[in-house]
């Protein structure tokens, strides 16, 4: 049983960026699609799919970039916890290692990221940092 399915998803990534895999196979999520929506937008990933297996299970298929290519691997730190979160007004959200990252942010409506929560005026839960 996965407590932290988040956490789970960057330690996957982290993984599998890390032995040079070219996809990872993760169980699907609703909140895990919608982060990897934002890493495929800022491209930190290529693309992700969801796969329905015969016996109801869904799955995410995520590709990587290729570092050999790209010359950076992306760090991903989790920020807010499930014994300790963190909340944010959208005028506490800083930069990100000098614009060279994101913050990922929880709103009430949507998962954005913090550049967006800053210019929405809107507050939320700090989800991950990705650099």
């Amino acid at each position: 049983m996965i407590i932290d399915p988040i956490a789970d998803l960057l330690t996957r990534l982290r993984n599998a960026y890390m032995s040079r895999n070219e996809e990872v196979k993760i169980p699907f999520s609703g909140i895990k699609a919608d982060i990897l929506k934002i890493m495929k937008k800022n491209k930190y990933i290529l693309e992700y799919e969801v796969l329905s297996e015969d016996n109801n299970k869904k799955f995410l298929i995520i590709k990587l970039n290729d570092i050999r290519i790209t010359k950076y691997i992306p760090t991903f730190k989790r920020i807010s916890k499930p014994g300790q979160r963190i909340y944010i007004g959208s005028r506490d959200i800083k930069k990100s290692r000098n614009w060279k990252g994101i913050y990922i942010v929880s709103t009430p409506k949507w998962i954005i990221t913090g550049y967006e929560a800053r210019t929405l005026n809107v507050w939320g839960e700090l989800i991950c940092e990705i650099f």
